[in-house]
């Protein structure tokens, strides 16, 4: 009988059928959760009928499996896309591991009824004591401000809708008032309960042993402190090491069968503890997708060896996939999990390769990945490899575990262990800031990452055809360089107003030999609350980094406000930048010097005043404010007019109407496009002054929902007065005015995706 159960098991496979079947699968869950335009979903749909072609072409036999599976997969993923609604007034039940405190805020996922919902407000004695114990808790009782995730606004920005959307959560709950109820332990809660004591364990531990701990542990970064090495990491092409995959696993199972060799464990023991112990640390590092991917690989593994059937590598990868969608068919949203499998697909079809060649195919395989998503690689990255995996595997690996196995009974150990992981962060640091290999290239669309893929999977799995292969190289390298001179050398310039939120932000760009230029660098206003990371890192950066642009020639400081110029220092620390011009007066301001300091030597300063003219790139700047120096506050605001492709544009800060009236009378022109001053404030916009300038169109830099209530009504009312159409910001995100000496010019708004 059992013979029978094998046999049955064993016919019910054919060589390559599951992992076809998981790549149509796979076509199925991009088409529905990825496509979002007509184009996208022919590209997916052909994709899926070729898979499908090839499954009943080669596996007639297993026709109604095929329909079947891909069935499911469609409908667990269309039902994962659907929530219900979320009752607000139900408790809210909260985990001490997924809630983090920071200066009297408190902010972390939690739960109403079925829905998981991300969670943040003031913290209280009571919540703050309650956190700290390991466990959970309820808040009831409570107001709040609930609303949908936004997307990214800008171009290049990280889609946070999109990420939280992969975890299950859509909506931001923002408590201003609640009351705790306390939470009775089940035999569910342990794992939060396992994760708040290694947390806890992990913080008393010094900065770069606690940074290591965690992400090999938790897969999680402990503090924003750590940002740079975390940079570092990535910008070398290293930041798999930090990611919990298939090496970890190989560790575990061989560090488990190391020790139960020596208690004389059998075999069977051994497995059934690694499958426990991995299925733990799969809850601890809250279902990292390598891990996953690496752990489920094992389970499988165990699963063949004892039925004792033979299956290939390729459809063991194929039915680890299709287990991870049947989990969790949102898989593929997170760019992780799309590396994680695409790197082990490499390393299956690429196994017979030598080393150094398998290495150059593997990260030939991920780059096109790493360009739509990241936008910058490094083509040293083989060489930082060999350089620093052996460190990583032989030094830096056993000594996070020793120190988190000892620590707790030897805590003098970190002595020891702290002092080599910052010597070898401080290495890594160096390294990466001399930028060696370092590429903003750009970012690729997603037709151009489908096209580069096909290729290289072609290079590497076409037979040893020297004619073909040289093709083949020939295509990818002209691909590669055509992509990179059309980013670089782009058809196009722009005018981008880049939404900074409350403040002020412009790219100013010219076509083929680009010449760029910013007005102001946007900056968070604080108003006393905690301090956070640069909003620029997230924003303005990537929305540099995703066209290229790894240097500014250019930078227009309007006056000293936080929301115009607060990101300055940060965009002086990561972005080379030739010239910055301001208003005479400004370098008298000691807030502004301090911003400026570290960068003397790099940049040029340009003060300027009225009547000023700044000729360079084929872009002419004139100067028409201020008359006089100042300090650089909103009545002395630089104010700059110029021309682009015979459209002429003026910016003035946040220039009051007192100064719009000088303007008036010192200059006599008119314009096709205006910011308007002070983001809409009725302070500026004086009726006249816009009826002189006669605008076909004018701009609003303002943040959603922001404390001065810009634009004001005042305002708005003045352009319908006028019958002046605007366009804002918060309403489109970064809006673009592309030209181009070819096809004319064309507005764009990125978050609704309006064309005007």
């Amino acid at each position: 009988m059992k013979s029978l159960k094998i046999n049955w098991l064993s016919s019910f496979y054919a060589p390559g059928f599951y992992l076809l079947l998981s790549l149509g699968g796979i076509s199925v869950t991009f088409l529905i959760l990825q496509t979002t335009t007509f184009a996208q979903r022919i590209v997916a749909v052909i994709f899926l009928l070729f898979f499908c072609f090839l499954l009943i072409y080669k596996f007639p036999q297993y026709r109604q499996l095929l329909v079947l599976f891909l069935g499911i997969i469609s409908l667990i993923t269309l039902l994962n896309q659907q929530t219900s609604e979320t009752k607000i007034g139900e408790p809210i039940q909260i985990y001490s591991d997924q809630v983090k405190v920071s200066d009297q805020f408190f902010y972390g996922e939690g739960r109403i009824g079925k829905n998981k919902v991300l969670i943040s407000g003031s913290i209280n004695k009571s919540l703050e004591k309650e956190l700290n114990r390991f466990g959970g808790c309820y808040l009831v009782n409570y107001k709040a401000k609930v609303e949908q995730i936004m997307p990214a606004t800008n171009p290049g920005e990280f889609d946070y809708q999109k990420y939280y959307r992969s975890k299950k959560i859509r909506e931001r709950v923002k408590l201003e008032s609640y009351e705790l109820y306390p939470k009775k332990i089940t035999i569910f809660d342990w794992i939060h309960i396992l994760r708040k004591w290694l947390i806890d364990y992990f913080e008393k531990m010094p900065q770069f042993t606690r940074f290591f701990a965690s992400e090999m542990v938790l897969a999680q970064n402990p503090s924003p402190e750590n940002k740079v090495l975390l940079n570092s990491y990535r910008d070398l092409g290293i930041i798999h090491l930090l990611s919990i995959s298939g090496l970890h696993v190989s560790l575990y199972i061989l560090g488990i069968m190391w020790l139960g060799t020596i208690m004389k464990r059998t075999e069977e023991e051994l497995t059934i503890f690694c499958v426990l112990f991995l299925i733990i640390e799969i809850l601890l590092s809250n279902f990292q997708a390598g891990f996953v991917r690496a752990s489920l690989s094992y389970f499988w593994n165990v699963f063949f060896k004892r039925k004792k059937i033979m299956i290939s590598s390729g459809d063991k990868l194929g039915i680890v996939a299709l287990t991870h969608l049947l989990f969790n068919p949102l898989l593929f949203l997170n760019s992780g999990a799309i590396l994680s499998y695409l790197l082990v697909f490499g390393l299956e079809i690429s196994k017979d390769f030598k080393k150094i060649k398998q290495n150059i195919v593997l990260n030939l395989l991920i780059t096109p990945i790493l360009l739509h998503n990241f936008y910058r690689i490094n083509f040293l990255t083989i060489i930082y490899n060999f350089l620093i995996v052996p460190i990583f595997n032989f030094i830096l690996l056993p000594l996070t575990f020793i120190v988190i196995f000892i620590f707790w009974c030897l805590p003098d150990i970190v002595r020891i262990s702290e002092p080599i992981f910052k010597v070898i962060a401080d290495l890594t640091n160096f390294i990466a800031d001399k930028q060696v290999g370092l590429i903003t290239f750009g970012q690729i669309n997603w037709f151009q990452t489908i096209f580069l893929l096909a290729v290289t999977l072609f290079l590497i799995i076409m037979p040893k055809n020297k004619v073909k292969k040289l093709k083949l190289r020939v295509i990818l390298l002209g691909a590669y360089t055509s992509f990179f001179c059309l980013i670089h050398f782009p058809l196009k310039g722009q005018v981008s107003f880049i939404d900074v939120g409350q403040g002020d932000s412009i790219l100013i760009t010219t076509p083929l030999n680009r010449k760029t230029y910013l007005i102001d660098t946007g900056g968070k206003l604080n108003f006393g609350k905690r301090k956070s990371e640069p909003q620029l890192n997230r924003i303005t950066i990537p929305f540099l980094y995703a066209q290229g642009i790894d240097h500014l020639d250019g930078v227009f400081l309007s006056h000293q406000d936080a929301d115009h110029i607060g990101d300055l220092k940060a965009l002086l620390d990561q972005i080379p930048v030739k010239h910055l011009y301001f208003a005479r007066g400004l370098t008298d301001n000691q807030s502004f010097m301090k911003k400026i300091s570290n960068h003397l030597n790099d940049v040029q300063l340009m003060p300027l005043l009225a009547g000023d003219k700044v000729r360079e790139g084929g872009i002419d700047f004139d100067v028409v404010y201020p008359f006089k120096p100042g300090l650089g506050k909103n009545e002395d605001s630089l104010s700059i007019t110029f021309k682009l492709a015979n459209k002429r544009w003026l910016f003035t800060g946040d220039l009051g109407r007192e100064g719009e009236k000088e303007i008036q009378n010192h200059y006599n022109f008119q314009v096709d496009y205006f910011k308007l001053g002070h983001h809409g404030s009725k302070t500026s916009s004086d009726p006249d002054f816009l009826k002189k300038l006669n605008p076909r169109l004018v701009f609003i830099s303002s943040g959603r929902n922001n404390r001065f209530g810009h634009p004001h009504q005042e305002t708005l009312k003045t352009l319908k007065d006028l019958g002046i159409p605007y366009l804002n910001t918060q309403d489109s995100g970064t809006i673009t005015w592309n030209y181009s000496p070819f096809q004319g010019d064309k507005i764009t708004t990125f978050y609704k995706g309006n064309t005007k």
